[in-house]
């Protein structure tokens, strides 16, 4: 068998299954070995006479990759000015969420949803979902990590009645949905975590703790510093953005470091996908309904037909249309403003796309309660703003829906 003087490999690959493949063809007896960061990427492999491996990109693409680098060198090295104290907090959250990784793709997790007796139900005047002891447990691991941090004053959390307060003279505010789509873990359907951060109003450190972690927590989405999405699915990947641009990093799980594997996204001008529940057409108004049948039928602005793509899950449908275009969306009164819909708005247009309610600017809307909640379009700056010419695509009336 005649094999290849140089093996390339989808980047970063070094674990022990990537190499299984190359120790049984020529019968190698070598343990992998982790490439050191910010060289060329090697394993002992390449350590053999006349034989090399080189890592590359998704389609073949080397350029920028000869030097692999984690989420905290990112941070500290590529002078985009967010300071040691946001470069700190963003340790300890990806810290909380290789924690959440793990939990979500535990076999043991099972035992947990047999818990749920242990939760009461919630709803009602609040606005929040009944919790599951996974987002409970996702809460906590995410609470402990920012109160480890000492850089948060307030914790808001989708789980939570109330903010709490943390630390007095903690720089940042943290808004967080611990654990997006919970509800599909059994059946192994991606999930995610959310989280938008603030600067603390130190204009309100003389109001009393409750109030002032209140009004903190209430920030317009234009006063966003950072904002980030963790997809737990077949890859863990962390997508953020610190204001200029957004950067995804894919953890790998033989290092336990989340690598830059897409730097500067940028969502297509237009998709050929939207993301909606199809099942929900005759509850829509009369603007929806009109565009998604002109869309599908291609005899929209964009003469190509359309295809649905809807898995449930906020943070995978959100991350599939960040890298292939179209809209993501809700139509009801469902996603929370301060928790997915501001934080995910702000990825979106650092990615040169937009996050609209239909009518108007997601940033643009100063919240009124802590778990506020609202129609969502997210996508493509073309297919949002098609969309929104139908003006009437809010869907007023909610019939309730089990599940």
């Amino acid at each position: 068998m005649q094999l290849p003087t140089t093996l390339e490999y989808p980047f970063p690959s070094t674990s022990p299954k990537s190499l299984l493949f190359i120790r049984k063809a020529q019968n190698f007896r070598t343990q992998p070995n982790f490439p050191p960061r910010n060289r060329f990427c090697t394993s002992k492999m390449a350590s053999f006479p006349g034989f090399s491996v080189r890592c590359r990109a998704a389609g073949g693409a080397t350029e920028g990759l000869s030097e692999y680098r984690t989420l905290v060198e990112f941070l500290g090295k590529e002078g985009i000015g967010v300071g040691d104290d946001l470069v700190l907090l963003f340790d300890h959250i990806q810290y909380a969420c290789k924690r959440i990784a793990s939990l979500v793709a535990s076999p043991f997790n099972s035992s947990l949803g047999k818990q749920a007796s242990l939760v009461g139900g919630v709803g009602g005047e609040s606005g929040r979902d009944a919790p599951k002891p996974l987002d409970i447990v996702s809460n906590e691991i995410i609470l402990s990590s920012l109160r480890n941090s000492g850089k948060v004053a307030v914790m808001a959390s989708e789980e939570d009645d109330a903010p709490v307060w943390i630390v007095d003279g903690g720089p940042f505010v943290v808004v967080t949905d611990p654990l997006d789509g919970s509800r599909n873990i059994d059946a192994s359907i991606p999930t995610g975590t959310i989280f938008g951060i603030y600067n603390r109003l130190v204009e309100l450190d003389h109001l009393p703790k409750d109030e002032k972690a209140q009004l903190n927590s209430l920030q317009s989405g234009t006063r966003l510093v950072a904002s980030a999405y963790v997809l737990y699915s077949s890859a863990t990947i962390l997508c953020a953005t610190f204001g200029s641009g957004t950067h995804a990093f894919t953890l790998d799980q033989s290092t336990g470091d989340f690598i830059l594997t897409h730097p500067n996204i940028k969502i297509p001008p237009r998709g050929q996908i939207y993301s909606v529940n199809d099942a929900r057409y005759f509850d829509w108004p009369d603007g929806l309904r009109r565009y998604i049948d002109t869309v599908r039928q291609g005899k929209g602005r964009y003469p190509k037909k359309y295809s649905a793509r809807y898995i449930c899950s906020l943070v995978a449908d959100f991350h599939r249309t960040l890298l292939y275009g179209g809209v993501a969306m809700n139509p009801r009164d469902h996603l929370r403003l301060v928790y997915e819909a501001n934080p995910l708005s702000f990825l979106v247009e650092q990615a040169g796309g937009r996050g609209s309610d239909g009518k108007s600017r997601i940033l643009s809307i100063q919240p009124v309660k802590l778990h506020q909640r609202l129609p969502l379009f997210l996508g493509s700056p073309e297919d949002i703003e098609e969309l929104e010419s139908y003006e009437n695509v809010q869907q007023k009336v909610n019939p309730g829906y089990e599940v």
